[in-house]
């Protein structure tokens, strides 16, 4: 009669042992201000990335140069080992068909990179029993250490697809460096591949004739994507032949011309593309028949104030396109941040862009001699309103002229590196827009040998500072360097200029460096046992 009070005294008694043990075996984790344990950011495990199709150029060369900044960086410069057990695999190759992802892993979306394995395979095997892909175009082994590839010279080179695992996921970057000697195109076209996402902004873009400028749409999944173009000129949205958006297959890259599909022809516009199902990378080619060609990377996301580094200070021209998204009317303050400070532009010190248009500021060669980055704030902090933005730069006169896009762009943060660095031709923009800064700045080895080597910058509170990084010792192909902002100081905006005049033509193009994504915050986790109230 005593067998059931004492298998509840048991039940209890045993209960009470495990809450003991797990409150004694608990880890003592950080928590914030209200007791509750904060988010901590782990290294990325896995990363994608999409690079668009060059398409026919007589005489083209293209170069693809990948690397992942070593996650243990000796004082050298030199990398350290990599974690036990991390060492992984990355990889590109042809958008030619999807390579399925693991079970329980597929149409995952945009935005923070994936930390759990999944997507294109980079050994080159599948998980259908299909035919093996294409060979990759490139393939990364070991962190710190670039590679490089070049494409078939006057191929049409296809769009690329491809994932980084491990210990080569935090940080991946690929440069695609494009050489076309001649033509409408003709021009040194410089793109960073880019992240999969469902939200892409590019002003500066161009539905005019002597324009023929190409949105490149890559879908990186197992499934298809349908994305949604909008283009919007000085007098608002214009009507776009899609009324079904646009089915982009798994696995494939297709480019889309955009004077096709609209009747409008708009010297100027701003593009929009979102994405109703699956996600997609995004990039437009722009050209200009006699004075050059280069890709424009997507605008940092709509904010209030934008930076927009690395105008070189031999600019002979620069055009500023703004867009509101919004309902709201935007009135910005301009200001030029240069080597001695932040200066109002002579009869633009406020531009404003009326909501839901394309606006065009004609600045001319407003850096004079000095190099410069475009700061634009709003002129009343009460009536802040977000903006896309970017610059197009022409360097050099009459038919020897050369164009690059820059996009506005987010600081440097905790890490973020350019490829494809030359001996000689390449300079790193440095903007402090709000507070003093300091930066460390890592060259590697080189794509074939070379010492590695470290140095540290100052940027002044309000200022730009362009400076050549010091070439790796014995340089053998070209290196990367890595951007750090060190502790104490304010954010840096940060972009890298590659120049390669060729024939009298000042080719060149110029990338930004927003931060590398190379960490993931991720939720902390506890024991509840108030679960076991009931």
């Amino acid at each position: 009669m005593n067998r059931a009070p004492l298998s509840v005294l048991a039940a209890v008694t045993a209960l009470a042992a495990i809450t003991g043990i797990a409150a004694l075996t608990a880890p003592d984790d950080r928590t914030d201000g209200a007791g509750t344990r904060a988010p901590t950011r782990l290294p990325v495990e896995r990363s994608s990335l999409l690079c668009p199709s060059v398409g026919p150029s007589e005489g083209a060369g293209t170069t693809y140069t990948s690397f992942t900044p070593a996650a243990r960086e000796q004082a050298d410069g030199t990398a350290g080992d990599p974690p036990a057990g991390r060492t992984g695999t990355a990889g590109l190759r042809p958008a030619d068909g999807p390579l399925p992802a693991p079970e329980g892993n597929r149409k995952r979306g945009g935005g923070e990179e994936d930390r759990t394995g999944g997507g294109p395979v980079p050994d080159g095997t599948r998980t259908d029993g299909g035919p093996p892909p294409a060979a990759p175009v490139l393939t990364l082994d070991t962190p710190g250490t670039p590679v490089s590839a070049r494409a078939t010279t006057g191929g049409d080179a296809p769009a690329l697809v491809g994932t980084a695992t491990a210990a080569l996921a935090p940080g991946w970057t690929t440069q695609q460096t494009t050489l076309v000697p001649t033509g409408t195109g003709r021009g040194l076209l410089g793109a960073v591949c880019t992240a999969p996402g469902t939200d892409f902004w590019f002003p500066g873009a161009s539905t005019a004739k002597n324009r023929p400028d190409y949105l490149h749409l890559i879908n990186p999944d197992d499934s298809p994507a349908v994305a949604d173009v909008e283009i919007h000129g000085r007098d608002g949205r214009i009507r776009v032949d899609l009324p079904n958006g646009v089915p982009v297959p798994p696995g494939a890259g297709i480019p889309l011309l955009l004077s096709a599909l609209t009747t409008e022809e708009l010297p100027d516009a701003t593009v929009r593309v979102t994405t109703r199902s699956g996600r997609v990378g995004a990039v437009v080619r722009t050209a200009e028949d006699g004075v050059g060609a280069d890709w424009l990377a997507a605008s940092a996301a709509p904010s209030p104030t934008v930076v927009l580094p690395g105008i070189p200070a031999d600019a002979t021209s620069v055009r500023l396109t703004l867009f509101a998204p919004g309902d709201s009317d935007a009135e910005l303050r301009a200001g030029l941040a240069v080597p001695g400070g932040t200066f109002g532009l002579v009869g633009r010190e406020t531009v404003r862009v009326e909501a839901g248009t394309t606006t065009v500021v004609e600045l001319g060669d407003l850096t004079r001699g000095e190099p410069g980055s475009l700061v634009l704030r709003p002129a009343r902090p009460d009536r802040a309103t977000p903006v896309v933005a970017a610059l197009r730069i022409v360097r050099g006169t009459g038919r020897n002229r050369e164009t690059a896009q820059i996009p506005a762009t987010g600081p440097v943060g905790e890490r973020a590196s350019a490829v494809d660095n030359r001996a000689t031709g390449t300079t790193l923009s440095l903007t402090a827009p709000d507070r003093a800064a300091r930066v460390r700045v890592t060259v590697s080895t080189g794509t074939k040998g070379g010492t590695p080597a470290v140095r540290e910058y100052r940027i002044a509170a309000g200022t730009t500072t362009a400076v050549t990084p010091p070439v790796p010792a014995g340089l053998k192909g070209s290196y990367a360097l890595t951007v750090r902002t060190l502790p104490g100081g304010g954010p840096v905006h940060a972009a890298r200029t590659l120049a390669l005049p060729r024939g009298g033509v000042a080719m060149f193009t110029v990338q930004t460096l927003p931060g590398d994504r190379g960490t993931v915050s991720v939720p902390a986790a506890a024991r509840d046992l108030t679960v076991l109230d009931d």
